[in-house]
């Protein structure tokens, strides 16, 4: 192991996937995305994937040279095709395009479709609320959750990630998959050999299990059970049903390069504060973060990780060399 800074970190990660057959662009949009993972504390959306996200270019199962297309169904709407690219280009078209958009219209979406794996979902709508703006971000994934009472996946663990902007300080950020845990923890457990808590997950038999081998083969246990299982559904909707592209129970894996494209989607939401009728929304988020922050033990969704990027971008990070 040896410690770079954070742009080393970026060229050599984006320089392998230029020798894999992605363009410099694509490659640099996904090596920021991971690498920011890394510093902040991700690992299972961190340098982890690399090895994943390499076999599926060199199998085709993703676009490498593919550029992401934006339309306009509607003033506010962006509908964004990532034609089976890798989804970080499309998202940043996004991110590009929504701020004004929103401006314009208070509130706007960009489905995004034959997309793949969008990593640490709040990475995405923090670079909208550091914009200003209110951010949704909903994906659905390959199949990993089983409906509540079933053996059989249906849903993919399926993030949610909210961000809002917080008058001279960082953005709020709050960024959940709808499972226990996500699956990237599970798959950096397995590259590790390490063994997984019990509760994460259940094997193919739908028993718990500590195997993260197995917990891949098998389900993943729904964050608040049967509740969690319906959030599942709701981006299932949101992500794959709205937005035109396959249901998790559809799409090939993230984790190999089996198969073809996984063809998920990912719907973005933005709204302008200043467009809701008033000047209030500073202050009203001044007044909700004292009321959190006032109270001894607790703190602000986020801050944990926001401290590892600050340290990360002052000491580097840890690599394999």
């Amino acid at each position: 192991m040896t410690r770079i800074s954070l742009a080393e970190a970026e060229n050599r990660v984006a320089g392998l996937f230029v020798e894999a057959g992605a363009s410099a662009a694509n490659a640099a949009s996904v090596a920021l995305a991971l690498v920011t993972a890394e510093a902040d504390g991700l690992k299972g959306h961190g340098l982890s994937r690399v090895p994943t996200y390499l076999a599926m270019l060199r199998s085709g199962k993703i676009d490498g040279k593919a550029v992401p297309i934006a339309r306009q169904p509607r003033p506010g709407v962006l509908a964004i095709d990532a034609a089976h690219g890798f989804a970080y280009p499309a998202i940043d078209l996004a991110v590009i395009e929504l701020p004004e958009l929103a401006r314009r219209q208070g509130v706007v979406a960009a489905p995004i479709r034959r997309s793949n794996h969008c990593g640490a979902a709040g990475f995405h709508v923090e670079r909208l609320a550091e914009q200003g703006l209110v951010a949704l971000l909903f994906a659905n994934t390959p199949g990993a959750m089983a409906p509540w009472g079933g053996a059989k996946p249906v849903f993919g663990t399926n993030p949610i990630a909210f961000a809002a902007p917080l008058a001279g300080r960082e953005p709020l950020v709050i960024d959940m998959a709808l499972s226990k845990v996500a699956r990237g923890p599970i798959v950096a457990a397995k590259q590790k050999g390490e063994a997984i808590p019990e509760g994460w997950a259940l094997d193919a038999a739908g028993k718990p299990t500590t195997d993260p081998a197995a917990a891949l083969a098998g389900t993943m246990v729904p964050l608040g059970d049967a509740k969690g299982a319906t959030l599942a559904m709701m981006v299932e909707i949101l992500a794959a049903a709205l937005v035109g592209t396959h249901f998790a129970f559809q799409a090939s894996s993230f984790l190999d390069d089996k198969g073809g494209p996984p063809d998920t989607g990912q719907l973005i939401l933005a709204i302008d504060p200043a467009g809701m009728g008033g000047g209030w929304f500073d202050e009203r988020m001044r007044l909700l973060a004292h009321a959190i922050e006032e109270q001894p033990g607790t703190r602000l969704p986020g801050v944990r990780r926001l401290g590892l990027r600050a340290k990360a971008r002052a000491e580097g990070i840890e690599v394999e060399l």
